[in-house]
């Protein structure tokens, strides 16, 4: 069962709602359907819908007597209406007015105007009328990108041509009432009678660019699986893109009743999770206005929400801290993914100044001599380069040249397999020309050690070159699903000391002029960058990590977690099972909803976050 939490009457009439009657709203139906014809709902035990009847009747002035929905395409399967149903079955009455904004305020963004009306249950629809009709696909595919960005949108009226319905504005609702028109009578005349052109939905589908690309990902993803011969059950979860429950709770507000008896402790879940996570305070509270706006309408009012959830966080904090010992005190790197490393052997530790500098003249070697070499590898020298960058990474952030970072862990800096990684790190040792060497190999639970130094006959030319501005990344999520060129160019954009043509970016990079092209235009599409002339430059406002959101790419990196938490689990177990009597019972390996990692924003990306 699931429980939503409402906060206020969903059967309150907005202030600023106008106020025509059902009957002078309900003339608005023949400007909103596909074509003039509509079906009457009825219960079928404890169902409610809206059978398809032999002969249906069509939209008259009179306003019928029973529930009654119009249909959303015509004939042809084409829509005059985009239909946005933002429905409380999907998520909190609260998530729902604050999904209908923020559609609201996109539509209005790209210059299309809308109608809007409001159910007795509590739901919104917004009506987009279309000066030139739409085929239905294309309608379905903008109106399932919108659902990745509202959760509480549903897209059933677009994704059945033959019996794709809605209640429109007058019409009356199962549960007595009827839906109650906002926008004001004339308005909303005016904006069906005058409709919206073609460029402004054409600036909706460039607004909405990374939700497209991740929806044709998904399918393209749930195709290849269908093609399997036997695909695994275990891997159908990944398929749409892993959430787990506490996830959902936190952008929908709904939670399962029969484990969490009220919003109280459905809330506290959500917050051990994200402590677990590694999320602050600060970071949550930022995101409530977000894509955590059902843990917001889990606290019903804004005063609730001041008071209790400080107090709930220490809460959730001690309880963390209580129920896993490994997080008290110090960390190590053979524990999870995102943990400091813990140096085994070399030489005595330099200080932290020492390290930086030594990674700033290392840069300067990898840009000006490595990545020429490895440039002629193709592919494979696409991967080695940003490894090397993601070893760099780590040096810097932990403060050590001296590393024993795992395959897993490093897989997920550079978004590849851990077998790619075990495969490519000793071709990198061997063609790094003693920048990385392998001290020790991995024993038991302790990975390979590795030293990074700057070897003498790099020296002189490391310090006549200038360092470079910002920070070595590996892959940054959002990359990887635009692919390893598209970093590489993002890059040089990114650090270069001037903004470079695509002509230099091209020589820069080593990668062929189609491939740079595409990455470019991807990019360009998303608005990461931006062309000033024959010139490429950052898009200083587009967050990364909201990106890497928006196209479902941190569901993907929590599933790499996660999973190689699981696998590195499975292996101490089997470890502990024959070198040391007794065995771990699974539920000290892993508990779901600690293990299940959500990542917060990295260090780089959370000022624009916070701000934004």
């Amino acid at each position: 069962m699931v429980q939503p939490y409402t906060s206020a009457s969903t059967k309150a009439r907005p202030r600023f709602s106008c106020q025509s009657t059902p009957k002078q709203a309900w003339k608005l139906a023949p400007l909103i359907a596909g074509q003039p014809l509509y079906r009457v709902g009825r219960w079928r035990g404890q169902r409610f819908g809206y059978p398809r009847p032999d002969i249906p009747p069509r939209i008259t002035d009179a306003l019928p007597d029973t529930p009654a929905a119009v249909m959303v395409h015509g004939p042809d399967g084409s829509v005059a209406t985009l239909c946005l149903d933002l429905d409380t079955s999907k998520a909190a009455k609260h998530v729902v007015d604050s999904d209908a904004a923020g559609l609201g305020s996109l539509l209005a963004e790209c210059g299309l105007r809308f109608v809007q009306d409001f159910s007795p249950s509590g739901g919104v629809h917004l009506y987009v009328p279309l000066k030139q009709r739409m085929d239905g696909a294309t309608a379905r595919e903008l109106v399932e990108a919108m659902t990745l960005r509202a959760p509480s949108l549903d897209p059933g009226p677009h994704q059945n041509l033959g019996d794709g319905c809605i209640r429109v504005p007058g019409s009356p609702h199962k549960s007595g009432g009827h839906q109650v028109l906002v926008t004001p009578l004339s308005t909303a005349y005016e904006i069906l009678r005058h409709r919206n052109p073609a460029a402004a939905v054409e600036t909706l589908r460039r607004k909405l660019a990374p939700e497209l690309r991740r929806r044709q990902e998904l399918k393209e993803r749930l195709r290849r699986a269908a093609a399997l011969p036997n695909p695994a059950p275990a891997a159908a979860p990944l398929l749409a893109g892993t959430e787990s429950p506490l996830r959902r709770i936190a952008q929908t507000g709904l939670f399962d009743a029969n484990r969490y008896p009220s919003p109280s402790e459905a809330r506290l879940a959500v917050l051990n999770h994200f402590v677990g996570s590694g999320w602050t305070l600060s970071q949550v509270e930022h995101e409530l206005t977000g894509q955590f706006t059902g843990l917001a309408a889990l606290y019903g009012t804004r005063t609730k929400q001041h008071r209790l959830l400080p107090k709930e966080w220490e809460k959730a904090t001690a309880y963390v801290k209580e129920r896993d010992p490994r997080r008290q005190g110090e960390r190590h790197a053979l524990i999870n993914d995102t943990s400091p490393t813990k140096p085994t052997g070399g030489a005595p530790k330099p200080s932290n100044a020492a390290i930086h500098q030594l990674v700033n003249d290392l840069e300067n070697v990898l840009y000006s001599v490595l990545d020429q070499r490895l440039k002629d590898r193709g592919r494979e020298g696409h991967s080695l380069r940003l490894l090397l960058r993601a070893l760099l990474s780590y040096m810097r952030a932990k403060n050590t040249n001296v590393l024993d970072v795992g395959c897993r862990t490093l897989a997920v800096a550079v978004g590849k397999h851990h077998a790619t990684v075990a495969r490519l790190l000793p071709i990198l040792a061997a063609n790094s020309d003693g920048i990385l060497t392998k001290m020790e190999d991995a024993r038991h639970k302790a990975a390979d050690v590795y030293v990074i130094q700057l070897p003498e006959h790099f020296q002189q030319l490391a310090r006549e070159l200038t360092w470079r501005k910002g920070k070595i990344h590996g892959i940054r999520p959002v990359f990887r699903t635009l692919g390893d060129p598209a970093a590489l160019a993002y890059e040089v954009i990114e650090r270069g000391r001037h903004s470079p043509t695509t002509a230099e970016i091209i020589r820069a990079t080593g990668i062929s002029r189609n491939a740079i092209d595409n990455a470019l235009a991807d990019m360009a599409s998303l608005g990461m960058i931006r062309r000033d002339g024959r010139q490429w430059k950052i898009s200083a406002t587009t967050s990364l990590t909201r990106l890497a959101i928006r196209l479902g790419v941190m569901d993907d990196v929590q599933a790499h977690i996660s999973r190689n938490r699981k696998e590195r689990a499975a292996w101490h177990a089997w470890l502990d099972r024959h070198l040391t009597p007794g065995a771990i019972a699974e539920d000290d390996m892993y508990d779901a909803e600690r293990d299940e990692y959500w990542l917060p924003p990295t260090d780089d990306d959370y000022p624009l976050w916070a701000a934004a």
